[in-house]
């Protein structure tokens, strides 16, 4: 199947370029770096872990992330929003991409985002920035990324 075109992973910086690679998705990419770095929260690794609660079909998300290109900055951001600071206020200290209003990417449809991206963004629930529900990293070929989503339609 070839690549969609223009798949971002919302807005992110084309550092490096894009190739045929990144709009591909692989089934055995998993959504959060196995890091130990997972959230308070249970729906980020996908659907039927978050209980008796799923979550309803959604075409379009508002999403916000933060990227880095390194590990370890992205652990730094998310060791900041696990002892209690506010998204928007993370995202705007650590995202190395355009998203500069507190890392808001917007409403993104299906198959605008690079498959990892996408799969974290969708299989999260609603969160604000002050008590967000996180993705874990996702590593994508723009680097790591920490996601949430403030609404789903």
């Amino acid at each position: 199947m070839p690549p969609k075109k223009k798949q971002t992973p919302a807005a992110a910086p084309k550092a490096g370029g894009q190739s045929g690679k990144t709009g591909a998705k692989k089934a055995n990419n998993t959504n959060a770096v196995a890091s130990g770095s997972r959230s308070n929260q249970n729906a980020d690794n996908g659907e039927g872990s978050s209980g008796s609660t799923k979550l309803k079909a959604a075409n379009a998300v508002n999403v916000r992330h933060i990227l880095c290109e390194k590990h370890s900055r992205a652990m730094e951001a998310m060791e900041k929003l696990q002892s209690g600071e506010r998204f928007d206020t993370v995202a705007k200290e650590y995202s190395e991409d355009k998203a500069k209003a507190g890392g808001s990417l917007g409403w993104q449809v299906r198959g605008s985002m690079v498959g990892p991206f996408q799969e974290a963004a969708f299989a999260l629930e609603p969160s604000t920035v002050d008590r967000p529900k996180l993705s874990g990293l996702v590593k994508t070929t723009f680097g790591y990324h920490i996601i949430m989503v403030e609404g789903r339609r």
